[in-house]
């Protein structure tokens, strides 16, 4: 599996690499995306444009060190697989120092979540294809951490427990937020680990101000895009929703390993069709996603910079940028309607 090894932050190195016996679940980090709607906000910061998953806003770890620590509790290093895009590479070298064996896919371009899932497991399934993957966004905050490691973990077992289901996370909302995804759980039909499993009525995407304060009536929860399932379960449901693309992923598949690796990959980027995975798939196939809540923890979906300052606000945090960067271009405030 071709790979890309930062040993000490001094080079790159590609290497092949193998996995030996049963280590759990493996985890693909997906931090390839631009954060551009913060663009503005981590330029007044930093002057130039970083994407927001390389940043520490608070502390000194960033939003992808944290992540990875998360998958750290679940996962092996030799089943963590980590996409960024290539452009990223001198942002997510100095996320690795000190990390030996992660995986890390140059993502030619970025195509939107539907690709940015089904490149990274491409590779999984290639050395394992009974998998059970759980996928981690890498702008999310997340406190306390222990705790959601925990629910982490009862997914990946869910997913084991039932595995035609795709076992997603949804946090428990306190304001009728329409940014955010909605999830409408449906009837329970399961235990795992003293955890309820139920099935999922419907998903609400790019609600209006009504719809979401709908949904937060009618008990829905915030999808997170957190899940579990098995690679060959994804596979499929992604042959059923997504199949121009996926032939371009076994296309892939077929060369990985080999000297056509890396041209196969820029070749299928040339035509890879761009497909967000929650409106593309996950809202399409209802009927084999599972549901569990997040109770306990705070979450926090940082796209917008409001919601950054609101959070650390909220927790009491003393963020690493300036109070002033929140300021919107107009030089009012940055508020959270």
């Amino acid at each position: 599996m071709a790979s890309m090894r930062i040993e000490n932050g001094d080079h790159l190195e590609h290497r092949a690499t193998d996995v030996q016996g049963n280590g759990g679940p493996w985890s693909i980090i997906l931090a390839g995306g631009e954060g551009e709607r913060i663009r503005p906000f981590v330029f007044r910061w930093l002057k130039r444009h970083k994407p927001k998953q390389y940043c520490a806003f608070v502390g000194t770890r960033s939003m992808l060190q944290h992540t990875l620590a998360r998958a750290d509790r679940i996962s092996i290093p030799e089943r963590q697989v980590t996409v960024i895009r290539r452009t990223h590479v001198s942002d997510a070298r100095p996320q690795f120092i000190g990390r030996s064996f992660e995986t890390v896919i140059l993502q030619p371009e970025n195509r939107d979540t539907g690709a940015g899932i089904f490149l990274p497991l491409t590779y999984v399934r290639a050395r394992d294809p009974h998998a059970t993957v759980v996928i981690h966004p890498s702008d999310h905050f997340i406190y306390p951490e222990k705790s959601f490691v925990e629910v982490l973990k009862i997914v990946a077992r869910a997913a084991e427990y039932y595995p035609d289901r795709l076992v997603l996370i949804g946090a428990l909302p306190d304001s009728p937020e329409p940014d955010y995804g909605w999830i409408i759980p449906g009837d329970s039909f399961g235990w795992v680990s003293g955890r309820i499993i139920r099935n999922v009525r419907s998903f609400v995407e790019k609600p209006s101000t009504d719809q979401a304060r709908n949904a937060l009536e009618c008990g829905g929860v915030w999808n997170t895009m957190i899940f579990a399932a098995k690679a060959e379960t994804l596979w499929n449901l992604g042959l059923r929703c997504f199949p121009h693309m996926m032939l371009l992923f076994e296309r892939l598949g077929s060369a990985i390993g080999t000297s056509r690796e890396n041209d196969v990959l820029d070749a299928i980027y040339q035509t890879m069709p761009v497909h967000n995975f929650s409106r593309g798939l996950i809202a399409r196939v209802v009927e084999q996603v599972a549901l569990i809540e997040l109770d306990g923890v705070f979450w926090s979906d940082w796209g917008r910079p409001e919601r950054i300052g609101e959070t650390l606000r909220r927790m009491k945090k003393t963020p690493a940028f300036p109070w002033a960067c929140l300021l919107q271009s107009d030089g009012a405030p940055a508020t959270d309607q």
